[in-house]
């Protein structure tokens, strides 16, 4: 008769903790499986407008996008966003030596600078093949994250006034929905001069 009574007691007490188990509701907003997740778009419908968002509040228009005088002053050119120097604007016509010792100087549109590392050109973000049509997402991360031009680790570091040294610190999701919105942008030709190394030569 033990030899009954025993396992039955155990069941009994297992029994009700094994559907309790089964039963238990997740924690609310959890989801188990990591696979229903719905992607994180900071709230927006989607990952492009996402990036939209990211890009207008992170600046990046000041220096990529060229600039024209409209009735309140200085303005986006829309009909150029994001598509960096214009090609064919002359160099600001100044005492590099000068500005490489002494200052930081930009030129009007506030897409070209010159300051001791020589003068930099803002790049064109744009789908075109003269920006970033080549481009796929792990290279953007890497060139964000690492400051490398062209997210090629062999290559030059990025140039002031780029502040990749924040934006690094940007999530991972937060980047990708950055390039999204980069790659669904206008494309415009625009090959964006290379750098030009400082006057003063390092002695």
């Amino acid at each position: 008769m033990k030899n009954i009574l025993l396992p039955v007691f155990f069941l009994c007490i297992s029994a009700p903790l094994f559907f309790t188990s089964c039963n238990q509701n997740p924690v609310p907003g959890q989801v188990l499986d990591a696979s229903l997740a719905k992607p994180d778009f900071g709230g927006y419908e989607s990952q492009v407008k996402y990036g939209e968002h990211l890009v207008t509040i992170c600046g990046c228009n000041d220096c990529h996008t060229p600039k024209k005088m409209g009735p309140h002053g200085m303005e986006l050119d829309s009909s150029r966003m994001l598509s960096g120097h214009p090609s064919e604007m002359p160099c600001a016509d100044v005492n590099r030596k000068e500005m490489e010792t002494k200052h930081v100087i930009s030129t009007n549109d506030l897409t070209s600078w010159t300051g001791p590392w020589g003068t930099s050109y803002t790049a064109n973000l744009t789908p075109d093949a003269t920006g970033l049509a080549n481009w796929d997402e792990t290279t953007f991360m890497y060139a964000i994250k690492m400051g490398k031009f062209k997210g090629m680790e062999s290559s030059r570091d990025l140039l002031p006034p780029m502040p990749w040294q924040m934006y690094r610190n940007m999530k991972d999701s937060e980047l990708k929905a950055i390039f999204a919105y980069l790659q669904s942008i206008p494309a415009i030709k625009n090959n964006v001069p290379a750098p030009d190394k400082p006057a003063l030569a390092a002695k």
